[in-house]
């Protein structure tokens, strides 16, 4: 897919992603809107290999959302794959949907279960170390927030990843740098967080997160240079971005923004 298209696609992810929330308002809208051009490059930028009509393939890269809260992004993606109909857009945490504002494993295409914050790095880790020991040469995407990687036993993965060498391990950061208490570096810094990861014994990049063309190429680049590590990718975001009054707000996590704001939103975007 070439670049206008990977830009048009984030455009109308964008959009869904809006409309998702007016008629869901219990969605969490700022952190889903910060991760949009990450899951863009993956399912339209040819990183991930995936199969739409057998999600469970074993030929599968596997995805771990683990930043479930912020990925109602990901469910007009998976719906015009073909994952499931578009018309149950319609219909998120409605009684009897199987589109939740949590997802789970229900979701055709949901690889885990998302709850608690701060598992799903070990769990993908785990699916690298497996993958590895069978011989497999498919890849193991894990997206994870800034805000969670407070969580200790983010790190207790991120040193098992080094240990192994799961060079078939990527973790992407959604660097937007605001938790559900405020900006992060006022609760715990994470400082230069691409040193951190190296010192760890990662192969980290740095990218505008919202520049689907530049995270498209790094992830390819990772993806296809094995280099015996695994890789990081920190995409630096706007959390809320393109919602007045949400954009890059200390309590944009628990925000939502007026119906109003959202109908003059959805009735001016392309």
């Amino acid at each position: 897919m070439n670049p206008i298209n990977l830009h048009d696609k984030a455009q109308w992810v964008w959009r869904e992603t809006l409309a998702i929330h007016r008629h869901a308002p219990e969605t969490r809208l700022a952190s889903a809107l910060s991760a949009i051009e990450v899951c863009v490059a993956l399912y339209y930028g040819g990183i991930l290999r995936h199969n739409p009509s057998d999600p469970l393939d074993e030929a599968r890269d596997r995805c771990i959302i683990s930043k479930g809260h912020g990925s109602i992004c990901l469910y007009p993606i998976l719906a015009d794959l073909g994952y499931f109909s578009p018309d149950a857009l319609q219909h998120v945490c409605e009684a009897g949907s199987f589109l939740g504002g949590i997802p789970d494993p229900i979701i055709p295409g949901y690889e885990t279960v998302n709850g608690s914050l701060g598992h799903g790095l070990g769990v993908a880790a785990g699916i690298a170390l497996a993958l590895k020991t069978k011989g497999s040469d498919r890849h193991v995407f894990v997206i994870v927030g800034d805000g969670e990687l407070h969580e200790g036993a983010c790190w207790e993965a991120i040193m098992f990843a080094a240990h192994h060498h799961l060079d078939n391990l990527h973790l992407i950061v959604d660097n937007n740098r605001i938790s559900m208490l405020g900006h992060t570096d006022d609760i715990v810094s994470h400082d230069d967080l691409s040193m951190r990861l190296s010192a760890f014994g990662w192969c980290c990049d740095t990218v505008d997160g919202h520049d689907v063309e530049a995270v498209q190429t790094i992830l390819w680049q990772q993806k296809s240079h094995v280099v015996g590590q695994p890789t990081a990718l920190i995409a630096n975001t706007l959390k809320g971005r393109g919602v007045p009054g949400l954009e890059n707000a200390p309590l944009s996590h628990i925000l939502n923004p007026k119906p109003v704001v959202l109908d003059e939103l959805l009735e001016k975007a392309p």
